[in-house]
């Protein structure tokens, strides 16, 4: 019987939890994408906080004009100004399941465009 698309996601993002861990020296970004919106998340998993988070609700990216790829885009680049800021260089990626590919990729893209090592 074959899974559905939620339940072979988690599937997938339980697999990739397993291997990917945050640390303080080497946070987690977290990917997780809705139909509309896509959200980031650099957390420390040994303390359990999230360390800078960003999304396309926030007003200066949802004010922005574009696709769905280009605002992803400019939540990683969000996403990395935040993390320099609190110190942050290097992080480990957690694509959450999803495929690397279109947002997920363009939020990937925006971060490492705005200095932060995976």
């Amino acid at each position: 019987m074959a899974f559905s698309k939620e339940s072979r996601r988690l599937k997938i993002r339980k697999r990739i939890r397993g291997s990917v861990n945050g640390t303080s020296q080497r946070p987690r970004l977290s990917v997780f994408r809705s139909n509309k919106e896509i959200y980031g998340q650099i957390i420390d998993d040994v303390t359990g906080k999230t360390i800078s988070a960003a999304s396309s609700r926030d007003k200066d990216i949802a004010s922005a004009t574009g696709n769905k790829v280009e605002k992803a885009n400019l939540v990683g680049k969000a996403l990395a100004e935040k993390a320099k800021k609190a110190g942050v260089e290097t992080v480990s990626f957690d694509r959450g399941g999803y495929l690397y590919h279109g947002r997920v990729k363009s939020l990937a893209e925006g971060a490492r465009e705005a200095g932060l090592k995976f």
